[in-house]
C-alpha cells in the first residue's frame, strides 16, 4: 500500500466561481454580527461564511465592515463572495427578518438555551445572532430572539471565541437544511 499523500492543488479543489457561488440558492441561512470588535474576527467569518455556503452577511452596531485591511487578512477575499449590509441598529434589522418570514436564533448562554444539536429548525428561513466578544448578545437583540441556541462546552473556560462558535454554529446548522 502506497502512504505517500499528495494535497491538492487550488485547481483541483473545484470550487466554484463567486458569480456561481452567488447565484446559487443559499439564504435559507443568515449570519447576524452584533457588535463584533475585532476585524479578524469579522474576517473570519466571512471565510467561514464563504466555505458554508451562506449566502449574506448582517453587520450590527460597532461591527467593522468591508473594505478594510484587517478583515482582509482573515477573510481572503470572502467578503466579495458574500452579500453584507450593515444596520446600525439591531432592532430594526431583526424586525425586517422578521417581516421577511426568518426565524431569529441566537447563539448565548442562557438558562432558556438549547443545545445546538438537538435543535430542529422549521421551514422557515433561519438568521443567527453572534455577539460581541465580550458581552455576547445585546439583551435588545436576545428579548426579540425566537430561539436561543448554545454550543456545549467541556473545558474550564466559559466560551469559544466568537469566530469560532460561528464556524461551529454555522456547520452544525448548515447539515440540518440539508
Amino acid at each position: 500500500m502506497d502512504l505517500r499523500v499528495r494535497k491538492l492543488k487550488n485547481i483541483e479543489l473545484n470550487r466554484l466561481s463567486i458569480d456561481d457561488f452567488k447565484n446559487q440558492n443559499n439564504k435559507q441561512l443568515v449570519i447576524v454580527l452584533d457588535d463584533v470588535r475585532s476585524l479578524n474576527n469579522v474576517g473570519s467569518m466571512f471565510r467561514t461564511c464563504d466555505c458554508l455556503g451562506i449566502g449574506k452577511i448582517y453587520l450590527c452596531g460597532i461591527t467593522g465592515k468591508p473594505p478594510h485591511r484587517d478583515i482582509y487578512k482573515t477573510s481572503l477575499g470572502a467578503e466579495n463572495s458574500i452579500d453584507w449590509e450593515y444596520y446600525e441598529d439591531i432592532e430594526t434589522l431583526i424586525n425586517k427578518l422578521k417581516s421577511e418570514n426568518y426565524t431569529i436564533a441566537g447563539l448565548e448562554q442562557t438558562d432558556k438555551s438549547k443545545d445546538i444539536r438537538i435543535f430542529e429548525p422549521n421551514t422557515k428561513p433561519l438568521a443567527l445572532i453572534v455577539g460581541n466578544e465580550i458581552e455576547g448578545i445585546s439583551d435588545t437583540a436576545l428579548a426579540l430572539c425566537d430561539e436561543i441556541l448554545e454550543i456545549p462546552q467541556f473545558g474550564t473556560k466559559h466560551s469559544f471565541n466568537v469566530a469560532v462558535s460561528c464556524g461551529i454554529a454555522i456547520w452544525e446548522l448548515v447539515n440540518k437544511f440539508k
